[in-house]
């Protein structure tokens, strides 16, 4: 408690000193506003948060109805994660919209359980390691020809929970504060601790990941491209239908994932890119280009239940059954 104290001691000073900013996932940034923009921002995230719930919720049902969460154990968790980041970022903005005054005990918690938006983010980096590791997984499958075993899968599930949770608690227990009213989040003492801390971040949740992927995907793409000539020249002398299937569903699986994977590079690049220039300007501004980068962040994780909804083709075919006008076509 004493230590706390000393360090809100010093906060205060700097903050009455000069203009303080702090860092959320990756990114510099000034305490919250309530700025017409940032108020628009916050509805709109809302609103993709419930859609990207509902979806989740959607598709996680048709995984389990095809009886594919059998089949791709990780796939599941890739989507429960989403699930989970869709329903904290529709609670946590939802609690921010309401303005509710940071004071006493209660803002205390409010600082470190919603405006630091550690729940959120639990979800969000605990998807990124389980996507890294279908990846790897998927490689390890087409390239070597080799099946992880059960208990690997499930220690790997486990890993993107647990381990984003103890990162992410870490980070936000150590580093947020409520000084007269204000909730500052990832507060560094200094220049150098906000440099150490943007990079480590987007080096070890962006940069490798993306390393992952372009090696992993980029074998699977070899390999996959070597079997299709050697089925073309089979097909000639005639072909198993049964292995033709197989292979047309495996490789539509590993067509999903890419795009998941795509996606991910590339909605999630402008959001650091911000961070990089507010890190780096003299008068670092939360602006529109702020929030319009994080919206599409957001979109990431709201937007992956439609991929698999036209790409996986078993969640698709339980979802087409689930249209009523569908139903009354095959009845007729």
């Amino acid at each position: 408690m004493t230590e706390e104290s000393s360090t809100t001691s010093q906060l205060s000073d700097a903050i009455t000193t000069k203009e303080e900013t702090t860092t959320r996932g990756g990114n510099t940034m000034t305490p919250s506003s309530s700025s017409s923009t940032e108020l628009y921002f916050r509805m709109a995230v809302v609103v993709i948060g419930i859609v990207g719930t509902a979806a989740n919720a959607l598709i996680l049902y048709a995984l389990v109805a095809s009886k594919q969460h059998k089949k791709h154990v990780l796939i599941v968790n890739q989507n429960a994660l989403d699930l989970f980041s869709c329903t904290f970022l529709v609670i946590t903005y939802s609690v921010k919209l309401c303005n509710i005054s940071l004071s006493g005990w209660l803002g205390y918690w409010l600082c470190k359980l919603i405006h630091s938006e550690i729940i959120l983010w639990w979800g969000i980096v605990g998807s990124t390691i389980n996507l890294a590791t279908i990846t790897i997984e998927r490689c390890v499958k087409v390239v070597h020809n080799t099946n992880l075993r059960n208990w690997m899968i499930y220690s790997a599930i486990a890993f993107a929970w647990i381990g984003s949770i103890i990162y992410i608690a870490t980070l936000v227990f150590l580093t947020t504060a409520v000084i007269n009213g204000v909730c500052y989040v990832y507060i560094f003492k200094d220049k150098s601790g906000q440099l150490i801390y943007f990079f480590w971040h987007f080096i070890f949740s962006y940069v490798i990941i993306l390393l992952i992927f372009i090696i992993c995907y980029g074998r699977i793409l070899l390999v996959i491209r070597r079997q299709a000539k050697i089925m073309s020249s089979h097909n000639a002398a005639g072909t198993n239908i049964a292995t033709t299937q197989s292979t047309q569903i495996h490789t539509n699986v590993i067509k999903t994932m890419i795009l998941v994977c795509g996606l991910f590079a590339v909605m999630w690049l402008p959001t650091h890119i911000d961070g990089l220039i507010l890190l780096f300007s003299p008068n670092p501004i939360l602006g529109s280009r702020y929030y319009v980068t994080l919206f599409v962040a957001f979109l990431y994780i709201c937007g992956n239940p439609f991929i698999y909804a036209t790409k996986f083709d078993p969640v698709k075919e339980i979802l087409i059954r689930m249209i009523p006008c569908k139903k009354t076509n095959v009845a007729d």
